[in-house]
């Protein structure tokens, strides 16, 4: 069985894959050029990485993300990167007055707004649920409430440039694997949220796009510092990973799915086989590693 997997399951994500990412429309970083974009998440990780290839494509940039002294660094490093703009509003996702007043200077800056990147996250540990129902409730608000309130505030001028939302999520918002419950639960009610939004709007005609992005194991610090001790997997490439979610965005893509094969095969997997995916999952990790 353990051979069996090892051959179906690439074979089976390299179909899966060309089947998602064929595409008669092919990516041209000119697309980006001179586009008013809000990356959120922006001073490190998959964040950062999108901004300095946004820099490179000569896009205008507004970026987010609590730590102002790091915010600096990546607009100074946007700006020598090629950027039309770069500018940056700091502060914690979990002010109601945040989102306004990002919109606000996108719309005194620029007077519009062609892509809302959506990639902030709250700190949550690889553990057992304790039942810390307050911890819950405090990430439910920063990874998804604020991705609602900002998409709602940037409805209108994303309408006016038929523009794109693009929701950085997970795998873990698909598949509910074991020590990630608070996280994953904000992740499924990301992917509830924005697929209604999508089609309420296409209903309505409107023409925004919105691409969910569904990640697994990517080498930001602190996902490699938060489950490299448990995971046995090697995670992959943030600078290709941020590349594939611009990609997606630009293209207006339904969904981005990084790493390709191994998302892709997992999320097959569970459509006939959801017990048996389970099992792997569980088996995949060093259990004895994660801590109460």
């Amino acid at each position: 069985m353990g051979l069996l997997l090892k051959v179906f399951i690439p074979l089976l994500g390299a179909a899966l894959a060309f089947y998602f990412y064929s595409s008669s429309e092919d990516f041209n970083e000119e697309m980006l050029r001179g586009k008013r974009v809000i990356v959120t998440g922006a001073s490190n990780g998959i964040g950062e990485q999108m901004a300095y290839h946004l820099a490179r494509m000569e896009a205008h940039l507004l970026l987010t993300a609590r730590t102002e002294a790091k915010l600096q660094k990546v607009v100074k490093r946007c700006l020598e990167l090629g950027a039309a703009s770069a500018r940056y509003v700091s502060g914690s996702m979990d002010s109601p007055t945040l989102p306004e007043e990002l919109l606000r200077e996108a719309e005194n800056t620029w007077g519009g707004l062609d892509m809302l990147i959506l990639n902030h996250i709250g700190r949550s540990g690889f553990t057992y649920f304790n039942g810390d129902v307050e911890h819950v409730r405090k990430l439910m608000e920063i990874n998804f409430v604020s991705y609602v309130a900002l998409a709602t505030a940037a409805l209108p001028m994303l309408k006016e440039s038929e523009g794109s939302i693009v929701v950085v999520s997970s795998i873990a918002g698909r598949i509910g694997g074991p020590f990630t419950a608070p996280y994953s639960a904000t992740k499924f009610a990301l992917d509830g949220f924005f697929s209604s939004l999508r089609q309420e709007l296409i209903v309505d005609k409107v023409n925004v796009s919105i691409t969910l992005c569904i990640l697994g194991y990517i080498n930001t610090e602190s996902a490699v510092r938060a489950v490299s001790h448990v995971i046995r997997d090697t995670p992959a490439p943030k600078e290709e990973c941020a590349l594939e979610i611009i990609r997606g965005g630009a293209l207006r893509r339904r969904e981005v799915r990084y790493p390709s094969r191994a998302v892709s095969s997992m999320l097959f997997i569970r459509s006939f086989a959801p017990e048996f995916l389970d099992s792997i999952i569980r088996s995949s990790y060093h259990v004895e590693n994660v801590r109460r």
